[in-house]
């Protein structure tokens, strides 16, 4: 949204973070992603517009986690957010979704509702290991529910280059996956890190830090990327509009 795109984000974890750091209270919403995907609302019914009009919320909190249940019981399960983004894809530039932790319903609907997945990856052993887990899990995907669905990129975060271990993952990231991992580090940052208790988003909340101008680099790499995918027939093959 900072670069004049329009941008619905639609938090599907019950955990609400994405919505927080957008500088809306999960506990004050008039509706969340579960009147979405349960209730069958419209987008327009549960959408959050910022004040400028290009950034779009849909929003999460801990209500979500009945989602999980109810979807078991209906028909469609996994298309559900498919279905209900149908009527408004086209209004905008990009709709980014905030998946869950763990690989659940609401996990599927994004991915079978996607075009691309964006993995952000904290430089560490473990989360090296869930990312080989999580390719798996989107080549089976692939095969099932959306034959369209790829890795968009590997995003490095909370990245610390005084560390070793963070360097020799990174490095691993890059040998082993190249061009798929963003030149954009996210570093540990503070100011980061405190924009969310002040109920504010990064970039209104200190757009000098080193954080938030991380993030819009990394803004103008996806924009990049996508026009150039719209550009050229090959690379226009791999990228669904």
């Amino acid at each position: 949204a900072a670069t004049k795109r329009k941008v619905l984000l639609i938090d599907l974890d019950p955990q609400g973070n994405a919505t927080m750091a957008s500088g809306v209270d999960k506990y004050q919403v008039h509706a969340t992603c579960y009147e979405l995907l349960v209730e069958e609302q419209s987008v327009e019914e549960v959408v959050i517009k910022e004040t400028s009009g290009l950034y779009h919320l849909i929003s999460a909190n801990a209500d979500v986690t009945a989602a999980e249940i109810k979807l078991m019981e209906v028909y469609a399960r996994e298309q559900r957010l498919k279905m209900a983004l149908a009527p408004v894809k086209d209004f905008y530039d990009f709709i980014i979704i905030d998946c869950p932790p763990s690989l659940n319903m609401l996990t599927v609907n994004a991915m079978t509702a996607s075009d691309s997945v964006l993995v952000p990856m904290q430089c560490e052993y473990y989360a090296l290991e869930g990312l080989t887990a999580l390719m798996d899990t989107i080549t089976k995907l692939t095969s099932v529910v959306n034959d369209k669905l790829h890795i968009e990129g590997i995003l490095r975060t909370m990245y610390d280059p005084r560390n070793r271990l963070a360097n020799d993952v990174s490095e691993q990231l890059k040998r082993h996956f190249g061009d798929k991992v963003y030149r954009s580090v996210i570093p540990r940052n503070v100011r980061l890190a405190e924009a969310p208790s002040f109920g504010t988003p990064a970039m209104y909340y200190d757009k000098s830090s080193t954080g938030a101008k991380a993030y819009l680099a990394l803004a103008g790499e996806v924009l990049r990327k996508n026009d150039y995918a719209k550009k050229s027939p090959q690379a226009n093959a791999n990228v669904a509009s």
